[in-house]
């Protein structure tokens, strides 16, 4: 029993708001034989009353007296999005491992300020970016490395909808906006598509149906020689939001999302032979030819249909065999880097007025 004990993680999660509490202590309360919540901080006093009763842990008004507890071997980092690069760092500093909610971080000064605190402290800082689990995400990549399509010339991401927001996930000053927020997921997804290559970036922001300073519409276009053109989109005003993911290649091509995904190709061998013709077509006459199209579908399974569930179990079943076992973390820091640098080349390019206490201000 001793033996089974010490094998359990023993975790604190640092804020309980809507990540805090509905992701990361709702999956963790549900892992009895992996990790065992024994703290919380939050500023807010229902919010500690709560995760008492919840989890029958310890609270703290602030996460550095939480931090001074010698018991605590895994930080979630789950404050609000402008506190978590100082947040991972002091519990890096106090001997602890980390994982930290997206955004990692703002810049890539903020970035290398983490990951440095990280190797100092001999600790693993483990990224939240959940979505590279996503059942969808996964079969996309299966089959992308199937070759079916052919090679693949676009990928067009959405992660559109309407809606009009007033929370401090829309200023600045907490670092808010659509990308910060929900960017870190497509931009992930988008990232490990190109194989982490740092590709030349065009963004185009704006403020549409928000009360904040911060944008709700952002469109990203990304290149590299050699990899496919990914085409990123992140807005709060499409009524009409359509597929999460179009791939679009030399053989067919592929559309969907959490859902559902459908792809169709046609093979080689069965496809007519051609070749360039410079005279005139005899008609005239368009290039026309009959393909013989195969289709395939892929649905999720009763238990991937919870994607935040499904999600969360997969980070935290491999996260276990990273501190149990001595796994390889399968979302690494590095990786994440390059997305925390193509975000900060998108805000370079657009540089946003800021809301002040007597309205819009010049400059960012």
């Amino acid at each position: 029993m001793a033996a089974k004990q010490e094998r359990i993680v023993r975790v604190g999660i640092l804020g309980q708001g809507r990540s805090g509490r509905n992701i990361h202590a709702a999956w963790l309360s549900q892992s009895p034989d992996k990790y065992r919540i024994v703290a919380v901080s939050d500023a807010l006093k229902d919010r500690r009353e709560r995760a008492e009763q919840e989890y029958g842990c310890d609270t703290y008004a602030h996460y550095r007296d939480l931090l001074k507890r010698d018991d605590v071997e895994l930080v979630v980092n789950a404050l609000p999005s402008h506190l978590h690069p100082q947040g991972t760092v002091d519990a890096l500093k106090a001997g602890r491992h980390v994982v930290c909610e997206k955004p990692l971080a703002p810049t890539v000064k903020d970035f290398k300020r983490m990951v440095a605190a990280s190797k100092q402290a001999k600790r693993i800082l483990a990224p939240y970016q959940q979505s590279r689990y996503a059942p969808h995400f996964q079969q996309i990549l299966k089959v992308l490395k199937s070759g079916v399509l052919g090679r693949i010339v676009q990928i067009k991401l959405s992660y559109n909808g309407f809606g009009r927001r007033w929370d401090w996930q829309t200023l600045q000053e907490f670092r808010g906006g659509n990308l910060l927020n929900t960017g870190p997921h497509p931009m992930d997804q988008a990232l490990c598509l190109l194989d982490w290559n740092m590709p030349e970036v065009f963004c185009q922001m704006d403020r549409a149906n928000t009360w904040g300073d911060a944008e709700d519409h952002v469109k990203i276009l990304m290149c590299k020689k050699g990899l496919p053109t990914v085409d990123l989109e992140i807005s709060s005003c499409c009524a009409y939001s359509g597929d999460m993911f179009q791939v679009y290649g030399t053989r067919g091509g592929l559309t969907g999302g959490a859902s559902s995904l459908k792809w169709r190709y046609f093979k080689v061998k069965e496809a007519p032979r051609q070749k360039l013709i410079r005279a005139p077509l005899p008609g005239p006459s368009y290039c026309r030819e009959e393909l013989k199209w195969h289709e395939e579908t892929w649905e999720p399974t009763a238990a991937q249909k919870d994607s935040f569930k499904s999600m969360s179990q997969s980070f935290y079943d491999h996260l276990y065999k990273v501190l149990r076992k001595g796994a390889p973390l399968f979302i690494t820091p590095e990786q994440v880097g390059v997305q925390v640098a193509v975000m900060e080349e998108c805000h370079r390019q657009n540089k946003l007025s800021k809301l002040t206490p007597k309205g819009w201000a010049k400059g960012s």
